[in-house]
C-alpha cells in the first residue's frame, strides 16, 4: 500500500518519521504496514501507535486530540517567515513531525512552511551545498572562525549537535536550524 503524499514532509520513511511496522493504529485499528515514529502532543500516550494514513486525513487530531508538531515552533517562534493558520493547520495536525533535541521548530521561508528534508551532519549538510551549511551556520551565530569549524565538524546526524534541514517549496533554497542535547 502506498503511503499518503504529505506537503510538508515528503519522505518521512527517509527521515526515520515512519517506519515499516505491523502495529495496530490506535485511531483506524488497521495495520497497515507502517507506523508514525515521531512527536505526538496529546493527552493520552501514543508513541508508535498511530499510522501516516490517519495523520494525513486529519482523524488522529480529530479523534485523538492529536498534534504531531508544536504550532508554536512553525516559523520559530516568530524567527523565519510569518504564515497563516491554514499552514500551521496542515504542518502540526496533518503532518508527520521528527524527533529533535529539544522542541522542534519548522523552518518557514517564502510565506509558507518548507519541506522537511531530515536531520544532518557535517557530511549530509556539506552535501545539501554551501547555501545549507551558511543557513546552519547563520542559526548558530558563529562567525567564521575557530568556533564555527568546530561545531561544524561535531555536526552530527544521530548525535549531537544535529542540523534541521528544509527545503522552501517555492525558491528551493534550504535552510533550518541546529539544536543540541
Amino acid at each position: 500500500m502506498d503511503l499518503p503524499r504529505f506537503t510538508y514532509h515528503p519522505d518521512p520513511v527517509a527521515t526515520g518519521s515512519v517506519v515499516a511496522a505491523d502495529t495496530p493504529c490506535v485511531c483506524c485499528g488497521q495495520a497497515r504496514g507502517h507506523i508514525y515514529t515521531g512527536p505526538v502532543y496529546a493527552e493520552e500516550e501514543y508513541a508508535q501507535q498511530i499510522c501516516p494514513w490517519c495523520i494525513a486525513d486529519g482523524s488522529a487530531h480529530e479523534r485523538l486530540g492529536a498534534t504531531f508538531s508544536d504550532e508554536e515552533g512553525v516559523g520559530g517562534g516568530g524567527e523565519w517567515d510569518e504564515v497563516g493558520e491554514d499552514i500551521i493547520d496542515e504542518v502540526a495536525q496533518r503532518t508527520p513531525g521528527f524527533n529533535g533535541w529539544q522542541q522542534e521548530q519548522w523552518w518557514t521561508h517564502c510565506g509558507d512552511a518548507a519541506q522537511f528534508i531530515g536531520r544532518a551532519g557535517r557530511a549530509e549538510l556539506e552535501a545539501h551545498g554551501k547555501d545549507a551549511v551558511v543557513a546552519i551556520q547563520d542559526s548558530t551565530g558563529l562567525d567564521d572562525g575557530p568556533q564555527w569549524q568546530h561545531f561544524l565538524a561535531a555536526l552530527d546526524k544521530d548525535g549531537s549537535p544535529t542540523a534541521y534541514l528544509f527545503r522552501c517549496r517555492h525558491c528551493g533554497v534550504v535552510g533550518g536550524y541546529q539544536d543540541c542535547d
